[in-house]
């Protein structure tokens, strides 16, 4: 199993995806507290302080060598890997480009947006130039 990214477990802390990430950390906090105490105390550094990056790598080398040692819980903290990967981290590389001609209209370089609208002009026809009365 590869170790939990300390930028997932911040997602997770942080509530990032709204429910989903609500629910994400609420499982993993169910899953850390049955059986020995091994990354109880790392789990709850980070309740405290949920966008501290150093207290989430604690918290995903604790996970990890519980991981190491229990079978069950290795079983079951991949399983919540597995569903914690669908909640957007941040994580990943980003390249934007322009090219092609004469670009007419907005631009919005980044990663993960959602519910954005343009309103562009007809096709064919480029947008009116901006007035330069005063």
């Amino acid at each position: 199993m590869d170790p939990i990214s300390a930028s997932l477990l911040v997602a997770a802390a942080t509530g990032a995806g709204g429910e989903m990430g609500r629910q994400l950390w609420s499982a993993l906090r169910g899953l850390v507290r049955t059986g020995p105490a091994t990354g109880e105390a790392e789990l709850a550094a980070l309740s405290e302080a949920p966008h501290d990056v150093e207290r989430a790598r604690a918290l995903s080398e604790a996970l990890n060598r519980r991981a190491e040692q229990d079978p069950s819980f290795h079983a079951n903290l991949t399983q919540w890997q597995q569903q914690a990967q669908l909640l957007r981290t941040g994580d990943g590389d980003t390249h934007n480009a322009i090219s092609g001609g004469t670009q007419h209209g907005p631009v919005v370089q980044g990663r993960d947006f959602s519910g954005l609208t343009f309103n562009t002009p007809v096709q064919g026809r480029p947008p009116h130039p901006p007035s330069t009365d005063r």
